[in-house]
């Protein structure tokens, strides 16, 4: 996906969580677009890594070591961000944390801080931001909800609350400021992801897993948010895997979540690791990277394009048959 970058040139972006995964992506394809970024994240050698990259692209960057669940830095963050040309275009909700494992062996802090980094972080982002953007009387606050904001991700409860506190929060700010045409607020629900963000969560399951091949890539995701800038919708499913989880969740909720939470006590029955509080407690450490690792070879596009296909044939059965 291609954009002008006369569109984008000189534009300030803001951008959460950008020292790797998702964010990492979406800050190098700001920068390619041509937009001046203040990119956040708790590591500062993470976050020197991504400035590095992305100044690449022969645009300004800005690394400001932020901890988004604390209200304070994220309001010294947008100072920053209003310091390099008195402005500030659009902010990127990306930070996130994740916990899997039975809900009541999870210690109660990582609990909490999975709710502080992700509900309260792009809460304070908000906050912070709409301010200014009315100030300006115009402005794009996109977040990178999660398809976790329409179904529950299995043994990962606090992680699920909240991908859907995130979705009704911004839908409500989304009619509040109704009023503004040129202030948005977007909401991207992209599915589970090809990066680093699985290595660098906490696991109280005992598992030790990858990802599976068909995951997103995040360069595609990252093009997404892009995408929302240029042009701003209120919800957007950045591929056909994400409005096929939502639609098949809309259709068979108790199958699908009970099925997948059989799925996952299967696994949690083979024990092939010690608990982990991943990067909770504690900024990511390396891989400071884009991609993670996967648990098979990746399929072509063709496969994937099959792939879909079926998918998308068995909805239409499966909606078909309550039907009748």
């Amino acid at each position: 996906m291609e954009f002008n970058s006369e569109i984008l040139k000189n534009k300030t972006a803001v951008i959460t969580g950008a020292s790797s995964g998702v964010g990492l992506a979406t800050a190098e394809a700001f920068a390619k677009a041509g937009c001046n970024l203040v990119i956040a994240a708790r590591g500062e050698e993470a976050l020197s890594n991504a400035a590095s990259r992305c100044l690449s692209y022969g645009v300004s960057v800005k690394a400001v070591p932020t901890d988004v669940s604390d209200y304070d830095q994220v309001t010294h963050l947008v100072n920053e961000a209003l310091a390099v040309n008195g402005a500030i275009d659009f902010w990127v909700n990306n930070a996130g944390v994740m916990a899997s494992g039975k809900f009541e062996e999870i210690p109660i802090e990582v609990s909490h801080q999975v709710v502080k980094t992700n509900l309260f972080g792009y809460m304070n982002g908000a906050h912070a931001v709409l301010p200014v953007f009315k100030k300006q009387g115009r402005g794009v606050l996109i977040n990178n909800v999660s398809i976790g904001g329409f179904m529950p991700a299995p043994y990962s409860a606090a992680y699920s609350a909240t991908k859907f506190g995130i979705k009704g929060m911004m839908e409500c700010l989304q009619g509040e400021l109704s009023g503004e045409p040129d202030i948005h607020v977007c909401n991207l629900y992209p599915q589970l992801q090809r990066s680093t963000g699985n290595m660098h969560s906490a696991k109280y399951s005992g598992l030790e897993f990858k990802v599976p091949p068909t995951a997103a890539d995040p360069r595609d995701t990252a093009e997404q948010l892009l995408s929302l800038a240029i042009h701003p919708r209120k919800d957007k499913f950045p591929d056909f895997q994400s409005w096929a989880l939502k639609t098949m969740h809309s259709v068979f909720p108790r199958l699908l979540v009970n099925t997948a939470s059989a799925g996952m006590r299967v696994l949690m029955k083979i024990k092939q690791g010690a608990p982990t509080s991943g990067n909770i407690l504690n900024h990511s450490d390396k891989p400071y990277k884009i991609y993670g690792e996967t648990s098979l070879p990746v399929p072509s596009r063709k496969t994937k394009v099959a792939l879909g296909l079926g998918a998308l044939a068995l909805i239409g059965v499966l909606i078909s048959t309550r039907k009748d």
